[in-house]
């Protein structure tokens, strides 16, 4: 059963939690990236040459959300991924304990993965995070071996190098392994920051508010989108960005 912050902790992120409506209120239609040009050439590539290289939307789907997030975060992005081609029998949501411990939550995005596999048939998934997420994704990719079984890493607005942002809630491990220079952010920092043969991409922007520094979402070896201007919150309902994503992990 997860934990419940205290009441002054609760005021602290439901006054964030109004910002971020605000902030997110306009069309995110307007969102575009500093990769988005070649986007499209890439896309209008692909297109022109589907019978030759088909597009992979048979490849499952995990999303994982951040800090006091749900599966519900993810009701966009897979409206997205449909018209983008997926069944929904190949797209899951991974929930876990904002509260508790990253390396349990990591522990338990292996076995959902796994669970995954054997469901589907697929030798491999993507993986789609959010904020928090990323810490998740990232030490089950790198510390328990993940990488074998993804394909694809999208991370959007992932905190994979921290962020400071996380002092609000320190009473939680979870926050204190999200704070920068924390152990855990350490261990799945040091050397090769996108290992195995997974193909990895980060979504990250100046105007997101939480991720502080907003470059922590960027991985050495990935390929990383500097969105022009986004809300941390926005990007869950920006279908731009979201579009981006269903195109990477079909190529």
């Amino acid at each position: 059963m997860r934990r419940h912050a205290p009441r002054r902790l609760l005021g602290v992120l439901a006054t964030a939690t109004l910002a971020f409506t605000l902030f997110s209120a306009a069309p995110t239609a307007g969102a575009t990236t500093t990769a988005g040009t070649a986007a499209s050439v890439a896309s209008t590539a692909r297109s022109a040459d589907a019978a030759a290289q088909p597009l992979s939307t048979s490849t499952p789907v995990v999303f994982v959300h951040g800090y006091t997030g749900s599966a519900s975060n993810w009701t966009t992005a897979m409206s997205v991924f449909r018209l983008n081609g997926w069944s929904s029998s190949n797209l899951f949501a991974y929930e876990y304990n904002s509260y508790g411990n990253n390396i349990t939550n990591a522990q338990g995005l292996a076995s959902f993965v796994n669970t995954v596999k054997a469901r589907t048939g697929a030798s491999k998934v993507a993986i789609v995070n959010h904020s928090m997420g990323g810490l998740v994704s990232q030490y089950y990719l790198k510390v328990l071996g993940g990488n074998t079984s993804v394909s694809h890493l999208a991370s959007i607005a992932g905190a994979n190098h921290g962020t400071t942002y996380a002092g609000a809630c320190l009473i939680y491990t979870t926050c204190q392994q999200m704070y920068p220079g924390s152990s855990f952010i350490a261990q799945i920092t040091a050397g090769d920051e996108t290992p195995g043969t997974t193909r990895y991409a980060t979504w990250y922007s100046a105007c997101d508010g939480i991720i502080i520094p907003y470059t922590s979402t960027r991985l050495d070896g990935a390929t990383n989108n500097n969105v022009l201007c986004q809300t941390h919150i926005g990007y869950l309902t920006d279908t731009v960005v979201l579009g981006q994503i269903a195109d990477f992990i079909a190529s």
